[in-house]
């Protein structure tokens, strides 16, 4: 058996395939039936993941992203386990083969913060919602231009922040869906005054606000400087 099509292999990886047609080991000579599964091996060809010595491998299917990434990590021995399409003429991924205990550990782990990581996907979901990323990835676009120097990661937080749509921050402005110098300034200086400053441990203090960006201005013009020269 070979695959129907050229499958990505990373050097060090397992992959593990359904099988689609009555087949044989090439090693031990055992029947591989539909549905089970087997391995590639240049010079052996199929093999059983008894000969293979992945039998102590125990199946993880896809779908639980946070399991799989945590039994990945905790097993000493991995395989990929693919199955070949006919609709879309290709290899897809079906979960991974790992250790009996990497899946137990890995189960444990995210039951301790399922209701975290619940509140973190209900959180993304609304933010990504909330964004235009077309307009978010040219209003970084725009900061970037005007702050050479600007990290490329701190320009896509800063348009992400400032284009939240129903914020009433700079970036939802007229003026910053023309992408206008000020309005970019604008929204740069507040990332700053918020990231790069005292300013908001100023407001926990209770000073008020115009006093607190009076405080931190030197401070705020000094990284605007050093983002644009």
């Amino acid at each position: 058996m070979q695959p129907d099509a050229p499958v990505a292999q990373k050097p060090g990886e397992i992959l593990v395939f359904f099988v689609r047609g009555d087949t044989k080991c090439a090693e031990c000579g055992k029947e591989l039936f539909s549905g089970s599964m087997l391995t590639l091996e240049k010079e052996r060809g199929a093999l059983c993941l008894g000969c293979a010595d992945l039998h102590h491998l125990e199946f993880l299917p896809s779908g639980d992203a946070a399991v799989t990434r945590r039994a990945t990590k905790h097993s000493k021995l991995r395989a990929i386990v693919l199955q070949w399409s006919r609709t879309r003429k290709r290899y897809e991924r079906q979960g991974i083969l790992v250790e009996t205990a990497a899946i137990e550990k890995a189960e444990a782990e995210c039951l301790e913060d399922a209701d975290r990581r619940k509140r973190q996907a209900e959180r993304s979901a609304l933010r990504a919602a909330e964004l235009d990323q077309a307009f978010v990835e040219q209003f970084a676009h725009a900061i970037h231009e005007q702050f050479p120097k600007c990290p490329i990661s701190d320009a896509n937080r800063i348009a992400e922040h400032a284009c939240l749509k129903h914020s009433g921050r700079v970036g939802r402005t007229a003026a910053a869906k023309q992408f206008d110098p000020n309005a970019v300034y604008l929204a740069v200086a507040a990332a700053i005054r918020h990231e790069f400053s005292n300013y908001d441990q100023l407001l926990l203090k209770g000073i008020e606000r115009f006093q607190a960006r009076a405080r931190v201005r030197d401070a705020v013009e000094r990284k605007l400087r050093a983002w644009s020269n």
